[in-house]
This record gives C-alpha cells, structure tokens and sequence, in this order.
C-alpha cells in the first residue's frame, strides 16, 4: 500500500471517531499535510509531516505507517510518532488550563429564571 486518503488515516489513526469528522476538519482547514492545507482526498504516505487540531490540542505528528482499517488504539499509537516540540506545546497548554480553572470565579447556585433571561438578553446583545 503507497498511499490512502488522508479523512480515513485520521480516522484509523484514532484522532477523530468518524471519518465524517475527519473530513469536516479537512474541509475547515484543521489539517495541515507537509505544511499545506489538506484536502480529505489527499494521499498521505510514510515520512509526511502532519500537523492535526483537535478538542484534544495541535498535534505535530510523522506518518510511520498507512492503513484504513480502524484497529485498537494500541496499534493506531504506531501509525505515528509526535514530535517532542509538538508533546511539551500540548503538555504547556493543559498546564496553563488547570491554572487558569484555579481563578475562576463560579457561582455559588444556578441561576433563577430572572438571571437566565437576563443571560439570553446578554448573549443576544439586546
């Protein structure tokens, strides 16, 4: 096998669960293929340079292997190897999250119905 669509790599490579999502992240310009944006039909091949947004973080991976079957997530770990600059970017970002959740002020009770329409009016800008 020389290449496969790069929707079905992401999806067997476990970073999205459909390959529905894959595709819709192509298409919105969350994957970056060599440097390029990529389409869900471009072909990845062993040795390109992917950078992949997820929920998860920015992922900075190199292809070692291509297959479209979806296998356990010990085997999809071995599709690729992410970059040391790529693993501490992601490690820095949840650091900064957990203490940024430190300082935030929560309420101390949900809101009444007076206080959810007056947060509607505010999101609606009224």
């Amino acid at each position: 096998m020389n290449g496969i669509r790069i929707d079905a790599w992401l999806w067997a490579a476990r970073f999205f669960k459909t390959r529905t999502l894959a595709k819709k992240n192509c298409d919105l310009g969350r994957i970056l293929s060599n440097g390029q944006a990529a389409r869900p039909a471009r072909e990845v091949r062993i040795g390109d340079m992917l950078r992949v947004t997820t929920e998860g973080g920015e992922f900075e991976v190199e292809v070692l292997g291509v297959t479209d079957l979806r296998g356990p997530a010990s085997e999809a770990q071995k599709l690729y190897r992410e970059t040391e600059e790529s693993r501490e970017r992601r490690l820095q970002v949840a650091a900064e999250k957990r203490a940024a959740r430190e300082f935030e002020v929560l309420p101390a009770a949900r809101p009444n119905k007076r206080d959810r329409r007056r947060i509607i009016q505010f999101r609606q800008g009224l």
